[in-house]
């Protein structure tokens, strides 16, 4: 039987019990429990504009932020008792703070509405939850940046539609991942500045009536900015949505260096070979070494993928303000945190213990892969590129039909397709020679990619700071 009147923040004009099933289903202290902290801080925050605007006295406000201490402690040690008629982790926590202290308890919702106080959580929240994960993707992206630095002389295929492209370095490979991850964590420290907004204070729709110093909750409770709208301050989600789409696309990021190392580990590939930490075998067959976590990095993208877009669809059908539909976004915003927070630690853990074969990576480059190098040589003798790789083409033509790889073409061969071919095309076929020539900024050649490791160690200093 659900609980009377007494116990909930919003009766009074209901008579009866809730049904158990609604009651069951209306609630969300499952789940909304985490938000422990940051609504105690919210309370602790708002009493004190309580007793600013002397709707509570002195020892009123004292009596509350003692009580709310020990809430704090008890949640601390894990030993916080949820009772039935804990809808949310407010009720729980003012109906704690009513057994602690009696009468004072009640006025602490003075003047406070559910929807500016769940926001208010919501926000405080995921604050912190962004400087955890940026703490993750910086470990990440310090993990590939240094694995760069140490093997920046390891040559290996670099690919376009999955064919053999161009030879590269296994160091600017690394770091084109590391780059976007950059990215991803400039992004997230812009959405932080929207995060960090006060909407505490515009009680349920309107505003408050009461004498409410905002300024003083945005300093007690550090945020940046006070809300300028109160009907949108309560019925708004972009931070959320914001958040869900920031964790859709790194985890695209970290879904595309997954797949790419799970091809990279394979035997037909063999230029890296997981850690047995980080691989699992098989039920049936004793040979099996699985790339379990690289497979699950992938498959978590589409869990947050579908996260996104379900809110977004809850969010499309609502009329403006509050309605409880937007119960919907903790749950969604909860998951993808903890996905996210997995999955870069995982990703570190897999970049920093994995072993590459760099015979293998070698091993793989092929002279076909020089073909373009074969159209600069005939650039740099004067002729116009489109005519020059038309020119390579049909050695490559020529070296197909001999079934002979391109190195293989006598002089002879090269100069009846153009008579610019002498002697010292022999140059061409050397893949450490076609990597030193992209020796712009962003290129293959070592000077650029030590530049580029160089760049983000920097940039990785500033983030520090």
């Amino acid at each position: 039987m659900a609980n009377t009147e007494g116990s909930k923040l919003w009766g009074g004009r209901f008579v009866g019990d809730t049904d158990p099933i609604m009651e069951k289903f209306n609630a969300s202290i499952a789940y909304d429990q985490r938000m422990w902290d940051a609504d105690i801080r919210g309370s602790k925050a708002y009493v004190k504009a309580l007793e600013k605007a002397k709707l509570v006295t002195t020892d009123e406000m004292n009596q509350i932020l003692h009580g709310m201490n020990q809430i704090s402690e008890e949640w601390s040690k894990g030993v916080f008792v949820i009772k039935p008629g804990d809808e949310d982790i407010h009720t729980a926590n003012e109906r704690r703070l009513k057994e602690l202290i009696g009468a004072p308890a009640g006025k602490l919702h003075t003047g406070r509405s559910r929807n500016d106080q769940v926001v208010t959580d919501m926000r405080l929240w995921l604050r912190d939850a962004i400087s955890t994960l940026t703490d993750n993707a910086l470990q990440l992206i310090s993990t590939m940046v240094e694995r760069a630095a140490a093997e920046i002389d390891v040559l290996f295929p670099g690919y376009t539609h999955m064919q053999r492209a161009q030879p590269i370095r296994w160091s600017h490979w690394i770091l084109s991942h590391a780059v976007a991850l950059s990215r991803d964590v400039d992004r997230l420290q812009e959405i932080k500045k929207r995060v960090n907004v006060l909407p505490l204070g515009s009680g349920a729709i309107a505003g408050t009536p009461l004498d409410i110093d905002r300024e003083l909750l945005r300093k007690e409770l550090a945020f940046d900015d006070i809300s300028l709208n109160s009907l949108d301050a309560t019925g708004q989600r972009d931070f959320v949505v914001e958040f869900l789409f920031w964790a859709s696309l790194c985890l695209t990021h970290l879904s595309k260096m997954a797949e790419d190392l799970m091809l990279y580990s394979t035997k037909e590939f063999s230029f890296i070979t997981l850690s047995d930490a980080y691989s699992t075998g098989s039920s049936l067959m004793p040979q099996k070494k699985n790339a379990d976590s690289l497979e699950l990095i992938r498959s978590k993208a589409g869990r947050v993928f579908g996260r996104c877009a379900g809110f977004m669809m809850t969010l499309k059908g609502l009329p403006s303000t509050y309605n409880k539909d937007l119960q919907e976004d903790k749950e969604a915003m909860f998951d993808c945190y903890e996905t996210v927070h997995a999955v870069l630690q995982v990703t570190t853990g897999v970049m920093s213990t994995l072993k590459i074969s760099q015979s293998a990576m070698e091993a793989a480059l092929s002279p076909d892969m020089l073909a373009t190098d074969l159209a600069y040589y005939l650039v740099r003798k004067g002729m116009p590129f489109r005519e020059a790789h038309g020119m390579s083409g049909k050695a490559v033509f020529a070296a197909e039909s001999k079934n002979i790889t391109l190195n293989q073409l006598t002089v002879e061969d090269l100069s009846t397709i153009s008579p610019l071919f002498e002697s010292d095309v022999s140059s061409v076929w050397d893949y450490m020679s076609s990597v030193e020539q992209y020796s712009a900024p962003g290129g293959t050649a070592k000077s650029s990619v030590a530049a580029q490791v160089e760049h983000m160690r920097n940039w990785l200093k500033k983030q520090a700071q």
